[in-house]
């Protein structure tokens, strides 16, 4: 069965451009020209994947994300014509997964979109649990609890965690997290990663301001530390 790809804008010309591209690729196709019908859809239909604009006539992307959030952990893929990084960090903060500033090439996004989807399949393949004490990361689930609760991630910020986990005690470097967790190399000076790791810390860590858990260091990126009792 194919998958399907959501997409909320309202430029009708590009997301006509969109969804022919993207059949042709394989996905079956939804469109939206506004926040409320998008999440109507995303609500009634079995959706695998959002490409959400930021600029709607009704409420914009981040309103869109932040409801989509609240019910659903799918994927979403944000575009806007803005590319400063206050934007994009808003948009990574409310969950967004990806973010593509426009104008952009529609096979980027077309590979995006698939790793987005490769990442989701290949974990939910995976038939371990990771334990550390008092967190589990449940890798069937695709899911993280702490004394047993599960603590609210996106699927980009859960393969984030599963990458620096199944690599824990070694020192991982923000272009070889986004390396593993994507399938392809960014460049050096993408950050998105920090805000990523960020609530992450949020979810996991007892104190997120004082991490013991994801630990920075300074100049090289992040470890996944064991804490004392832990087998290693």
């Amino acid at each position: 069965m194919a998958e399907r790809v959501l997409i909320i804008d309202d430029d009708a010309r590009l997301a006509a451009m969109l969804s022919d591209y993207l059949r042709g690729a394989g996905f079956a196709v939804e469109h939206r020209a506004t926040g409320e019908s998008g999440l109507a859809a995303a609500r009634r239909e079995a959706i695998d994947a959002v490409v959400l604009d930021v600029m709607l006539p009704d409420i914009d992307g981040f309103e869109v994300c932040r409801r989509l959030r609240a019910i659903s952990d799918v994927p979403v893929v944000m575009l806007t014509a803005r590319g400063e990084d206050t934007d994009r960090i808003e948009g990574l903060e409310l969950g967004a997964d990806d973010y593509l500033p426009k104008p952009f090439n529609p096979r980027e996004l077309l590979a995006r979109l698939r790793a987005t989807l490769r990442r989701r399949q290949g974990g939910a393949r995976a038939p371990a649990m990771l334990r550390f004490g008092a967190l589990e990361i449940d890798r069937g689930a695709r899911e993280a609890r702490l004394d047993g609760e599960a603590r609210g991630l996106t699927s980009h910020q859960f393969d984030i965690l599963v990458a620096l986990a199944e690599n824990a005690g070694r020192v991982l470097s923000r272009e070889r997290l986004m390396d593993l967790v994507k399938g392809e190399a960014l460049e050096a000076f993408d950050r998105s990663i920090d805000v990523h790791v960020s609530r992450i810390r949020q979810a996991i860590e007892r104190d997120p301001r004082h991490p013991r858990r994801i630990v920075t260091v300074r100049g090289a990126g992040y470890v996944f530390a064991r804490l004392s009792g832990e087998d290693g």
